[in-house]
């Protein structure tokens, strides 16, 4: 990974320094219904306010396609992220270039902050427009990028702005790249990646990318029904993507050649029922009935993911092992995670999680907080794993002089 700026490289007293943050929460009836986002990029913001910066906060909420939607403002946010700093006041202003935006910002003291109104509000945002990226960058002396979840999207306000002024990543963004460094930039080695969800089709980039990357994968959830049957194991009633099953096999030979080891499921938990309770059973994979679906892997495969984990210096997990949304298959997700939990807190592994379902399912087994780090990023943390080259983070690698 090439070298970025942080805040520690910049100056900012006295500066107008614009933050591009990540501040599309989900809301339920006009409050914030989860504000870890929020949370995440208050450091940063408070850091910049203490050193005397005219704080300038920029985001995006929903998808409002270039046109002002009332539901879409920033404006509700403002009282949450005031919460999120202290107390310390946060202004809003109804739009986020244009007069009445650079009248609020010329009105900002040193350790002001102040929130703009949706960027998507303009569409020279997603079309990543000069002309917006220049009225946006002249409200401000300073660019911080402190949004990795939208480091994937060649935005304005992610890419143009960032060539445009002086930049650096803020905390929230370099403790990503960090890790994402140590996880798979110069990792320390055994590596091992547990990759789950339903789908090889979603995945089937990522796969690609880590064996040969990694020194073993853990394939789990629904996606590993394809592998097995690729392999020639009946899955019964099962969800697969049997059209696949030929990237499969070039997966493991993919996998042969660079010297990844894959762990496959050995023995599976099967039901007739996709509900929470239903009864189930513990099977060898050579012997799934034929009426039978795969919602879970067994106890033998999970000693087997937790040896590989015991095995390994450095872990990066995507994606549930089972359907972890219903009891009781969930138990393959929880008994793994938590091992990578105990590992971690050990100082024997490092371990960063990230992308889909791979947060809701870390939080369900109570290891939320017990990794190394764990990225709310999305799409962007996903592309990582693809080994894109991320634009967003790009454009802070090749921004102007501090």
């Amino acid at each position: 990974m090439s070298a970025f700026r942080t805040l520690d490289d910049i100056a900012v007293e006295g500066r107008r320094v614009l933050v591009r943050v990540d501040l599309n929460v989900p809301m339920q009836g006009g409050a914030v219904g989860d504000a870890t986002r929020i949370d995440r990029v208050a450091p940063t913001l408070e850091e910049l306010s203490e050193k005397g910066a005219r704080v300038i906060v920029a985001s995006h909420f929903g998808r409002p396609k270039g046109k002002p939607v009332a539901a879409m403002s920033l404006a509700p946010l403002a009282a949450p992220l005031s919460r999120a700093l202290g107390g310390r006041a946060v202004r809003f202003v109804a739009d986020c270039v244009g007069a009445e935006a650079e009248a609020a910002v010329a009105a900002l003291e040193p350790g002001a902050v102040l929130l703009l109104e949706n960027l998507r509000f303009h569409a020279g945002e997603e079309a990543n427009d000069a002309a917006f990226s220049a009225a946006l960058a002249a409200l401000a002396e300073v660019y911080v990028n402190d949004a990795f979840s939208v480091a994937h999207r060649a935005h304005a306000s992610t890419t143009a702005v960032a060539e445009r002024l002086p930049s650096a990543a803020g905390r929230l963004m370099q403790a990503e790249l960090e890790a994402l460094e140590k996880a798979l930039g110069a990792p320390e080695r055994p590596v091992v990646a547990v990759v789950g969800g339903a789908k090889v089709s979603t995945k089937f980039a990522i796969l690609a990318n880590l064996v040969e990357r990694v020194n073993r994968l853990v394939i789990g959830g629904a996606m590993a029904n394809t592998f097995l049957q690729a392999q020639g194991v009946a899955i019964g009633a099962s969800l697969a993507e049997p059209d696949l099953g030929g990237d499969a096999r070039r997966i493991m030979e993919k996998a042969e050649a660079a010297g990844c080891e894959i762990v496959l499921p050995a023995d599976v938990v099967v039901t007739r029922e996709f509900r929470e309770g239903a009864e189930s059973t513990v099977v060898p994979v050579a012997e799934v009935p034929g009426e039978g679906m795969i919602l879970d892997l067994g106890p033998e495969t999970c000693v087997r993911i937790e040896a590989a984990l015991a095995a390994s210096r450095t872990l990066v997990w995507n994606g549930p092992l089972g359907a972890f949304e219903i009891a009781p298959f969930d138990r393959a997700t929880a008994t793994c995670a938590r091992a990578a939990a105990r590992l971690t807190g050990a100082g024997a592994l490092l371990s960063v999680a990230g992308g889909g379902d791979t947060v809701a399912a870390l939080q369900s087994a109570g290891v939320l907080g017990a990794f190394s780090y764990v990225s709310t990023a999305g799409g962007a943390f996903l592309e990582w794993l693809e080994g894109r080259t991320l634009p967003g983070v790009a454009a802070l690698e090749v921004g102007g002089e501090p």
